[in-house]
């Protein structure tokens, strides 16, 4: 993937000021950890449990069924585990289990905060960080928020082999010093695999996910979650060109999820070459990473937000036009489950959550 002048490289590098230079593109903010529960109001919509485990952050409206003719995020959240108030959308992915080679029992590997924002350590408990970019290149830059009720789905839960989703997801191998800064290089490039890696990563592992950033322009969703909703030609991050059947540019939302896998970094855990995560949707090989998303924005705070960024937004810097909360009580916004489990975040689990089995 070749990547224009202003590059998300310039986000993870040391220097703090390289960081300022690059930013000019894209909102960066940390979520929370709402909630880690068998619920998936996007693909099983009233399901008390759904098939596999999610980690959800974001507003606590989250519920079995969104249907956006009876839930209104922004009206009926009471909080946001988001940093930015007026973002009570929910974002959520599937989680990563360790499987003993000893007996075969699963723990839930547990998310980390992603390194620096303003040259700090991020006040964040577990959950994710939210990307959302206009175009890097081109002359026009202006991208169209969605309307309330959008969402959509990036990857597919059952590949089991690379067929062509590794330029929008991946993960990245960490170093220990990564802990703190995040790890460098644009996202999906390098050294990064759309299979989970096949060593012990010292800092732990990070998973990416890219969505589209074209739209159909009508429909608030499809049958299929993704439809509705298309890559732009030339690359699948921050390209500028949208096809003719999705005309209308959309911020680019992605994830990034730091997921601590140090606690199993022993050698004897990978013997034979042989990685020990699965997903919770039973995948052991990582190809069939995927995240949901569900817009829930209050008013127009995401569009003026994407209007200002290079002037009074980038990357993390964005108080002037968006309101923004203490870490302390993004963290303290959190759910009881809905579909009551042990979900093995501290306890050692005989199989996955649902009895999903591992292929």
């Amino acid at each position: 993937m070749l990547w224009p002048t202003i590059t998300l490289a310039a986000l993870f590098a040391q220097d703090v000021s390289a960081q300022v230079q690059g930013s000019a593109d894209f909102l960066r903010f940390g979520c929370s950890q709402l909630v880690v529960e068998r619920i998936d109001p996007l693909v099983s919509p009233g399901a008390n449990p759904s098939p596999h485990t999610h980690q959800i952050v974001g507003g606590n409206s989250f519920n079995t069924t969104m249907d956006p003719n009876t839930i209104d995020p922004p009206t009926q959240s009471t909080c946001t585990s988001c940093i930015y108030t007026e973002d009570t959308s929910n974002y959520w992915t599937a989680s990563i289990y360790f499987r003993s080679p000893e007996n075969g029992t699963f723990k839930r590997v547990p998310q980390m905060a992603n390194g620096r924002l303003n040259g700090t350590l991020l006040e964040q408990e577990g959950g994710l960080t939210v990307y959302y970019m206009r175009p890097f290149s081109g002359s026009n830059k202006k991208t169209t928020v969605p309307k309330p009720g959008f969402r959509m789905l990036a990857g597919d839960p059952t590949l089991r082999s690379k067929a062509g989703n590794f330029a929008n997801i991946c993960h990245r191998c960490l170093q220990a010093s990564d802990r703190v800064m995040g790890g460098s290089g644009a996202p999906c490039s390098a050294s990064d695999t759309a299979a989970f890696p096949s060593k012990v990563c010292p800092g732990g592992i990070r998973g990416t996910i890219i969505f589209p950033s074209c739209w159909d322009g009508k429909n608030l969703d499809s049958p299929d979650h993704r439809s509705h909703v298309a890559y732009a030609a030339g690359s699948a991050l921050a390209g500028d060109k949208c096809p003719s059947t999705h005309p209308v540019r959309i911020p680019q939302v992605m994830y990034e999820i730091m997921f601590d896998t140090t606690q199993f970094n022993n050698p004897d855990y990978w013997k034979n070459g042989k990685q020990p995560f699965v997903y919770s949707f039973g995948d052991p090989t990582g190809y069939g990473a995927h995240a949901d998303y569900l817009f829930g924005w209050q008013g127009d705070a995401l569009q003026r937000a994407m209007d200002a960024l290079g002037t009074k937004c980038a990357s993390e810097d964005c108080t002037k036009v968006l309101k923004i909360q203490d870490g302390k009580n993004a963290i303290g916004c959190t759910k009881a489950q809905l579909a009551k489990e042990d979900v093995g975040s501290s306890t050692w689990l005989q199989t996955l959550p649902g009895e999903v089995a591992v292929i």
